[in-house]
């Protein structure tokens, strides 16, 4: 096979084949395919699309491109689950999703990503946790599955390595936004972590990935697709990002909010109704139980007694962190130097908010990457947003800042994110739909 006749046939509208999705797939992982003809491919891809058994085939065949772990030897009593989100601002849904799982039988290899854009990484938040190893070899990784229920770590290098090159390669040549090349990027490496089921979170508006809700469910529905027919138990909920999902973005903050959720010391009403959803969708597609009522009293159960916490705190001590995290958040978490609440001047109620913007200041903060070599202020962030709806009688969020000048700046973006009207808005949904298949 050349690659450029594959390159061709994909130009011209022709479908391609699992032997010649497998064949570039591997090129991509070994070189032997360039990066002008990834490019070219890409963008092939981007015009013409992709049915669903091309974009099947090109899934599973990123996914093999390197290891592939299987389970079965560790005789499990539990299903092998998971999510994965597009990203948002203060969705700390992971750090408290995959405890949760683990207490209610779940086992939950976790392999999640570092912060992109204005979106917080579930890494960059485990990394603010002094000793954590967020990068183990795999046996550690599996005793830590094995012994705790759940792992969440970093994609190595041997899991779907041609999507990191192809990814690449899309992020300078403008084919980000296809969804069969999103989908495959996303579904190659849950897949490659042997996953019995899946459950998708898509955001949708002002925070979101996706520019707009239609997309948001188009991404939605190939995924349901795709994994389904790779045999993996998928479905996939459309989230609202029209606002902070939780109460605080930045790294050790949000580490300091999933603690005090899983001790029931603070729960963010929208942060619940999302982790509650996913985890229900979880507990059905893995078969630990098949009635929504069943699973929320399970989840209820679990949160309430601290084994969610506890598992928790054993995951986080197996990978190198500090055994008493939950017990001393304060004593292992950095904390910023200058943290002061911001105030509006206008009165009225907030009716709508720039979330997008809200995570670009955790960035300027510090708290993010302008560029993927910056080193990353853990401690900085912001905290007890306003929500839609809520009157301007009290701060719309707590700055914080490594100094005076970072708070500063910080504030004035903040301010400029909210719009504010004379009467509470109509309030979207959290959870928009749920697409299964």
């Amino acid at each position: 096979m050349l690659p450029q006749e594959i390159i061709r046939k994909k130009r011209d509208g022709e479908s391609l084949s699992a032997k010649e999705l497998q064949f570039f797939s591997n090129g991509i992982a070994d070189g032997s395919v360039s990066e002008g003809q990834i490019a070219a491919f890409g963008m092939a891809v981007y015009f013409q699309g992709m049915e669903l058994g091309e974009a099947t085939a090109l899934t599973l065949a990123m996914r093999d491109t390197g290891d592939v772990l299987d389970w079965k030897q560790e005789n499990f009593p539990g299903p092998i689950i998971d999510k994965h989100s597009t990203g948002g601002v203060g969705d700390g849904v992971s750090l408290i999703l995959g405890p949760l799982l683990a207490a209610c039988g779940g086992y939950v290899p976790m392999i999640s990503g570092r912060g992109l854009g204005h979106t917080g990484g579930t890494l960059d938040k485990l990394d603010s946790i002094p000793g954590y190893n967020s990068t183990p070899d795999n046996d550690l990784f599996r005793k830590t599955v094995r012994e705790c229920g759940v792992a969440i770590i970093g994609q190595t290098g041997n899991l779907a390595p041609a999507d990191k090159r192809f990814y690449a390669t899309r992020d300078i040549t403008a084919t980000v936004e296809s969804i069969p090349l999103i989908t495959a990027s996303i579904l190659s490496k849950k897949f490659a972590a042997g996953l019995d089921c899946l459950c998708m979170d898509v955001k949708t508006g002002s925070g979101a990935f996706m520019p707009t809700h239609q997309d948001s469910v188009l991404l939605a529905q190939s995924i349901v697709d795709i994994g389904n027919a790779a045999g993996v138990n998928t479905s996939a909920l459309i989230t609202d990002m029209n606002q902070p999902l939780g109460s605080t973005a930045g790294n050790a903050i949000e580490v300091r909010e999933a603690i005090h959720f899983l001790t029931n010391e603070h729960q963010n009403p929208r942060l619940l109704q999302v982790v509650f959803s996913l985890c229900t969708e979880l507990l059905m597609l893995g078969e630990i139980t098949d009635n929504p009522a069943d699973a929320a009293a399970m989840l209820e159960v679990e949160l309430a007694s601290g084994r969610a916490a506890e598992c928790f705190a054993k995951m986080v001590n197996f990978l190198g962190g500090p055994h008493d995290l939950i017990e001393q958040p304060d004593k292992h978490l950095s904390i910023a130097e200058v943290i002061k609440p911001v105030h509006l001047e206008q009165s009225g109620f907030i009716s709508s908010i720039d979330t997008r913007a809200l995570g670009m200041a955790v960035v300027e903060l510090g708290g993010g990457r302008m560029r993927a070599e910056d080193n990353i202020n853990f401690a900085v962030g912001l905290s007890d947003f306003i929500t839609i709806g809520e009157s301007t009688d009290r701060p719309i969020a707590t700055v914080h800042a490594q100094n005076e000048s970072a708070w500063n700046q910080a504030a004035a973006s903040i301010k400029k994110a909210i719009t504010v009207s004379d009467s509470a808005p109509e309030l979207l949904p959290v959870i928009h739909q749920t697409i299964s298949n």
